[in-house]
């Protein structure tokens, strides 16, 4: 968002656990730049004994649409915390400044230490449209307009003691601790998995769209039977997503179960055809070189514009996106059946059971790797004949489409991670995909 000098921004430390670290969470002298949030961020993650993140409050200038993100109610359990929060706050004039417009745009960055707990797949940065190759990070927000505060002023923010009693997942956001933190565990746990909810959601979206485009060039009704059947399984996820984070009990009349069970399918499928993959890859390159036909012969469809395995691509990675819903699901439950800490069961559930899909979408990733340094050669039938200008052309095009198959290098460890929050008029909220900072 768009910020001009003398902007203050209320900052707030928040942890799941009192007593969460003994180093000062931010000197007493009042205002921070941006860049010493940005240190004192970083010496917050290497120090402090539970998960630390920070929340600052800026004044909403633009929206984004409703299907951005996961947009929740005013009553909802989120909505309440951040209610909760500023209220406790108010008396701090930065804060009745932001909360007095009533729209409001909560910006939770979530340290590489504490997102790394959440595991590979949690997040990866978006790819923007805007320029090839570029992603978006601390400079744009996920609509790709406008600024984010660079030359802001942070205020942080010690909420008034909100007098709540017990462990920390029934600690009310507002309750002080030591300096400048804030004990708000149901506000990190609900914001992150909401945050990364509306990211799979968003991965989602994305794999319809590509397979959509793919089956109206290939005709084929078994492939989109089980693109029907997939996307069937988003409106028990919704709902599920919707009744967890109102603290609700999930039963069998959302149909859960049926969804689950079709995912499941779904990505034993995607096992199935990386193993076929590995093994035809295995059968037919030696030094790198194969003929095209050999390529196809291994891979169907791997040489033609949306041909079969690209459809298959798409669909094991809709199938990713969806078991990972699923994931935050299980998680959340996990976390808020403990009464210990929410954030590190809800870590822990998550990290245990992603384990399976980020080996699968390892392998993808080791398929593509490979197909993508593939050097077709001239078909053996044209060894001793002069390829026609048509064909040439073709054997180009395939080696191109096999290059752009590269998916770019996944070994960077975990960044920071950002979830944006949007707070409008009537108290609604729009949880946007979180994304890499």
């Amino acid at each position: 968002m768009s910020e001009v000098d003398g902007t203050v921004v209320p900052l707030w430390t928040l942890s799941t656990t009192e007593g969460a670290t003994t180093v000062p969470v931010f000197p007493d002298e009042g205002a921070l730049t941006a860049e010493r949030v940005a240190e004192l961020r970083s010496a917050l993650a290497a120090f402090a004994s539970a998960p630390m993140v920070t929340l600052e409050a800026h004044p909403l200038t633009t929206k984004r649409g409703r299907f951005s993100g996961l947009p929740l109610d005013a009553l909802s359990p989120l909505a309440q915390e951040l209610t909760r929060l500023v209220g406790n706050s108010s008396k701090v004039p930065a804060v009745s400044q932001v909360a007095q417009s009533g729209e409001i745009l909560y910006r939770m960055h979530v340290p590489a230490k504490v997102a790394s707990q959440l595991g590979r797949g949690f997040v990866k940065p978006m790819a923007s449209k805007a320029v090839a190759g570029g992603i978006y990070g601390d400079l744009v927000n996920s609509a790709g307009k406008n600024v984010v505060a660079a030359k802001a002023t942070f205020v942080p923010v010690e909420a008034a003691a909100a007098g709540a009693t017990g462990t920390a997942v029934g600690t009310a956001a507002g309750t002080a601790a030591a300096g400048t933190m804030t004990v708000a565990a149901p506000l990190v746990l609900m914001a992150v998995a909401v945050g990364a909810s509306a990211y799979a959601d968003h991965e989602r979206q994305k794999a319809i769209e590509n397979i959509t485009d793919l089956l109206e060039k290939l005709h084929d009704d078994r492939l989109e039977a089980e693109r029907s059947e997939l996307d069937g399984c988003r409106d028990a996820i919704d709902k599920a997503t919707a009744l967890l984070l109102d603290r609700g009990k999930v039963g069998a009349s959302l149909g859960l179960d049926s969804a689950v069970h079709a995912i499941s399918t779904a990505t034993q499928r995607a096992h199935t055809r990386v193993l076929k993959w590995e093994t035809g890859l295995d059968d037919i390159l030696e030094d790198g070189h194969v003929d095209a036909a050999e390529l196809e012969g291994a891979l169907p469809g791997i040489t033609s514009d949306g041909g079969e395995f690209h459809a298959h691509l798409e669909i094991a990675a809709l199938a990713v996106a969806l078991k990972r819903r699923v994931i935050v699901l299980q998680g959340v439950e996990a976390g808020q059946s403990e009464a210990d800490n929410a954030f590190e069961n809800f870590a822990r559930s998550l990290r245990d059971d992603q384990q399976r899909i980020n080996d699968l979408e390892e392998r993808i990733t080791r398929v593509l790797r490979r197909i993508s340094a593939i050097q077709l050669r001239t078909p053996k039938r044209f060894v001793d004949k002069m390829m026609t200008r048509k064909q040439v052309d073709s054997l180009l095009d395939a080696s191109y489409r096999l290059r752009a198959l590269e998916p770019g290098d996944g070994s960077s460890a975990t960044g920071d991670v950002v979830i944006e929050i949007e707070k409008h008029e009537d108290g609604t909220l729009l949880v946007l995909p979180a994304r890499a900072s």
